[in-house]
């Protein structure tokens, strides 16, 4: 096999732990959580169907592979809850590492591509990064909403915190900036969020 074939099997093999990394969104029709492998391909296909409402011009391919890319450090760095404030101040560093490990795996150009859209989603300062930032905070509002806010309650999160996690990016999109919201109100009002 030649070396950049047998780079990208190796990359692609080592994805396939995704699949057991396991977040704090629960899945709406089973009694588990979503793993990485299930966050990253239904945020990709939220993209296809949802990009219309992103208030510019946005490269929809970009943040596809954004989306299918984000998550993939945590391979080695682990899921870090949103609201976990120990593991969010290691968070950077550990993904930082995680990231050259990973896309190192790859043929040199491919790394250098991968690396910078996963740099890019992170900096989120582009419009297809902020853009999909929004659908990375949508999906698990949506799925823990329709579940009942059972992760919310597990937790013990506060309204301020949803809105602050989300608030930064509602110019983004604003029908999305608007569901976001009632979604957070209404959670509140069911006393789903304190």
């Amino acid at each position: 096999m030649k070396e950049r074939l047998e780079n990208q099997i190796n990359f692609i093999l080592e994805l396939d732990k995704m699949k057991n990394l396991y977040r704090q969104t629960y899945v709406l029709h089973e009694d588990r959580k979503e793993n990485d492998a299930e966050h990253s391909w239904h945020i990709a296909i939220m993209a296809i169907l949802l990009s219309e409402y992103a208030n510019s011009e946005i490269d929809t391919a970009k943040v596809i592979k954004m989306l299918l890319l984000h998550d993939v450090i945590e391979v080695d760095a682990g899921d870090t809850y949103c609201y976990d404030a120990v593991g969010n101040s290691t968070k950077a560093e550990r993904e930082e590492k995680a990231a050259r490990r990973i896309f190192g795996l790859l043929p040199e150009d491919q790394c250098t591509e991968f690396y910078e859209l996963w740099r890019e989603f992170e900096d989120s300062v582009t419009k297809e990064a902020r853009f999909a930032a929004v659908l990375d905070r949508l999906q698990p509002l949506m799925l823990n909403y329709t579940k009942g806010g059972i992760s919310w309650q597990e937790h013990g999160i506060h309204k301020e915190q949803v809105l602050k996690r989300n608030e930064n990016y509602f110019g983004e999109a604003d029908e999305l900036a608007e569901l976001i919201r009632s979604v957070i109100d209404d959670a509140e009002k069911k006393g789903w969020l304190k």
